[in-house]
């Protein structure tokens, strides 16, 4: 009993941490990508901006709920509470002292949380019934589609590596090395499919303000609208640290964060610098270069796996 108690206590403070992480980070984007464009960013509310983003968090809960007419209610009105609450869930999953929620079958649970995602999207955007929310949802869709069937291989091949599916085995199996060495391509697909995945620039064809008017969230305001971004800021931090984790775990602690928040910060200097791809170029992109370099990866770790155990060495 006394240990569930420390894992609910543990996760709540993880979560609390993390919407806290959100509100700065959002600030910190707005600041850099300020400084990006010549300008100064927020600066006013509070001591140099800092108290910014609470301001707009307070001022999205506390504005009137408005629900489109012809909407589909319960899943227009759910959507960004289950997007959300899948995000916070995949906090779980991180393997640091002060988390006692270490899955056996990490790995597998990560992926199950990111594929349900589509789901929240595509159920934001059809519930609004609205033609840009829905062209938007679906091209969220068909890029979901594209790019995750290569990151689980990708992930597959660290897998095989460490022999585990616990996200703590690549913490526990990089004590002399880094895997950011020895996967170093799998790092840079990684990175990429990260931005396609939280629908981040130059992958953010669900979000393409100049050719969907704000995509599947456009019927959105207050509440809703603030819970969708919550979740999209909350899955950016949570990316950063997987990476860290995955390919660099064996650090320290004030090292591991550190390379967190500058992987959060590649997010947003990724955002200042690239225009959006086109779409049919992601398609290319994931189906034709990052599926088979994924599948030639697995195989050659498979290999060396299997050559490691015939020497005797593992």
């Amino acid at each position: 009993m006394v240990n569930y108690l420390f894992s609910l206590v543990s996760y709540l403070l993880v979560v609390v941490g993390v919407l806290i992480s959100v509100a700065f980070i959002v600030l910190v984007e707005r600041k850099v990508l300020g400084y990006i464009q010549l300008r100064k960013g927020p600066n006013k509310v509070g001591f140099v901006g800092i108290l910014q983003s609470f301001g707009d968090a307070i001022k999205l809960f506390t504005k009137e709920q408005m629900i489109p007419s012809y909407s589909n209610l319960i899943p227009y009105y759910f959507s960004p509470v289950v997007s959300f609450l899948v995000t916070l869930l995949l906090w779980s999953l991180i393997p640091t002292g002060s988390n006692y929620l270490n899955m056996s079958l990490g790995t597998l649970f990560f992926f199950c949380c990111t594929s349900f995602g589509v789901y929240t999207l595509l159920g934001s955007g059809w519930s609004s019934n609205s033609n840009y929310a829905l062209l938007g949802a679906i091209r969220g869709v068909a890029q979901t589609i594209s790019y995750e069937v290569a990151m689980a291989l990708l992930l597959l091949s660290g897998i095989f590596v460490i022999g585990g599916y616990k996200l703590e085995g690549f913490m526990v199996n990089q004590e002399y090395y880094s895997f950011i060495f020895l996967m170093f391509p799998i790092f840079l697909m990684w990175f990429s499919s990260s931005l396609a995945e939280t629908n981040r620039t130059p992958f953010d064809f669900a979000e393409g303000e100049s050719e969907l008017v704000s995509g599947f969230n456009i019927e959105y305001g207050s509440g809703g609208f603030a819970l969708l971004f919550l979740a999209e800021y909350a899955s950016i931090i949570f990316m950063s640290y997987l990476m860290v984790v995955i390919f660099a775990g064996s650090l320290n602690l004030i090292v591991f964060n550190l390379l967190g928040l500058f992987l959060c910060y590649a997010f947003i200097w990724v955002r200042g610098t690239l225009p959006r791809f086109r779409y049919d170029k992601l398609m290319g992109l994931a189906w034709k270069s990052y599926l088979p370099s994924s599948l030639y990866f697995l195989g050659f770790y498979m290999g060396v796996l299997m050559v490691s155990h015939w020497a005797g060495l593992i």
